[in-house]
């Protein structure tokens, strides 16, 4: 068991962003990964120019590696916001306008998983009316995932760093899965786990594993505190990863952590680990 028995991918969106958007592929691939994630790359258009897919695409596709996780327009990522799908308005908008470009970029490119973020909660607008969007665009999103064979991801962020997010625990991103599984019948929407954020919670991580593993379509690592690569700070990694192996999770575990050259950052890896197997 341990790291050399996971299936590992980069976010190329929090990874080697010290280089332009359309070299960090090859350099993914240049450190031994054969398998890669990315936020919604356009973060000022939800509907570029095909130009600019054609290009990623192309560049993916040159370095020889996998497109395993992506996500669907969420506004300022990184930035103020937290996604875009329960905002009324423009935003609301921009994110049912993404769905087709995201999902078929994503099928041309043999990704099955699309992450939906829910978004921060709006001063002057009833919880209740932002929860009643959130849920007929996420109900957009699964159905827009079902069209290309993929699953859709719901994560849950962590409190302290966004306060103004509804879903910030396990329970409640679950809690969100039923409810869109229950409107749409499809079941293909499931759990994003992204273990530093439920750790900056003060989740009991090895409960949300036995909990809930088997609604995980994707699993996020970094370590906390710092949200640095394993074995910066104190997370238990290894053996959470061991744990969600045993419960039977074949899937990814992206890795979404800070590192000033991530070329650098990955010696807690073996190379001959970092191919996907």
């Amino acid at each position: 068991m341990g790291y050399s028995d996971q299936r590992f991918n980069v976010n190329l969106s929090i990874l080697f962003t010290e280089l332009p958007l359309l070299e960090r592929p090859a350099a993914a691939a240049a450190a031994g990964f054969t398998a890669i994630e990315l936020w919604w790359p356009w973060v000022d258009a939800p509907t570029p120019e095909q130009s600019e897919l054609d290009a990623l695409k192309q560049a993916i596709e040159d370095a020889g590696v996998q497109l395993v996780g992506l996500n669907f327009y969420a506004g300022q990522l990184p930035g103020p916001d937290r996604g875009a799908l329960s905002i009324p308005g423009e935003e609301s908008e921009k994110f049912r306008a993404n769905l087709s470009v995201a999902a078929d970029f994503a099928k041309s490119l043999g990704c099955t998983a699309l992450n939906a973020l829910y978004g921060n909660r709006v001063e002057g607008v009833d919880p209740a009316t932002q929860d009643e969007l959130a849920l007929e665009n996420l109900v957009l999103a699964a159905r827009e995932a079902d069209r290309v064979g993929a699953i859709l991801l719901i994560e849950a962020l962590n409190k302290p760093e966004s306060p103004l997010c509804p879903i910030v625990s396990a329970p409640k991103a679950i809690e969100t899965v039923d409810k869109v599984n229950a409107a749409t019948g499809l079941g293909n929407a499931k759990f994003l786990m992204d273990l530093y954020h439920l750790s900056m919670n003060g989740e009991d991580l090895p409960s949300v594993i036995a909990a809930y593993a088997d609604k995980t379509g994707h699993v996020q690592i970094a370590d906390n505190p710092g949200r640095g690569a394993p074995g910066t700070g104190s997370l238990p990694l290894e053996g959470l990863l061991d744990q969600l192996k045993k419960t039977g999770y074949e899937g990814w575990v992206g890795l979404e952590y800070k590192a000033a050259d991530a070329a650098a950052s990955f010696e807690w890896l073996p190379r001959e680990a970092r191919a996907a197997r």
